[in-house]
């Protein structure tokens, strides 16, 4: 049986605002935004790529924005990711090298914390 993590919530505050970001400065895709009634709002991105999706929107949890730290994308060059990122206008830490990755790391309008990896093999 395979089990595939697809979608992960992420609690924001501005739904436009954070969409704006994650498809402007980040790069992810958007895939739906559906008004689905008064108090429930779905808007899927992915990012190029990737089998997992992340979901933002009004009523879909009870997170506090700005609560989820450590979400992680892959990457096959970190240096080219953050150049990337800074050709979109979006502010990151340096490239940190550690022996088991190199990383990326940001933040969205809310402080939900992202890191990116590149994977370093020995």
């Amino acid at each position: 049986m395979d089990l595939k993590l697809e979608l992960i919530t992420v609690p924001v505050s501005d739904v436009d605002a954070a969409k704006a970001f994650y498809v402007d400065k980040v790069g992810f895709v958007a895939d739906h935004d559906h008004r689905v009634n008064e108090s429930l709002r779905f808007v899927q991105l992915t990012p190029p790529g990737s089998g997992c999706s992340i979901a933002i929107g009004e009523g879909l949890t009870s997170m506090t924005p700005g609560s989820v730290e450590g979400l992680q994308l892959v990457v096959d060059d970190a240096e080219a990711a953050r150049t990337d990122f800074a050709s979109r206008g979006l502010e990151t830490e340096p490239v940190d090298d550690l022996p088991w990755g190199r990383f990326v790391y940001f933040k969205d309008p809310d402080g939900n914390s992202w890191n990116v990896q590149q994977i370093v093999r020995n």
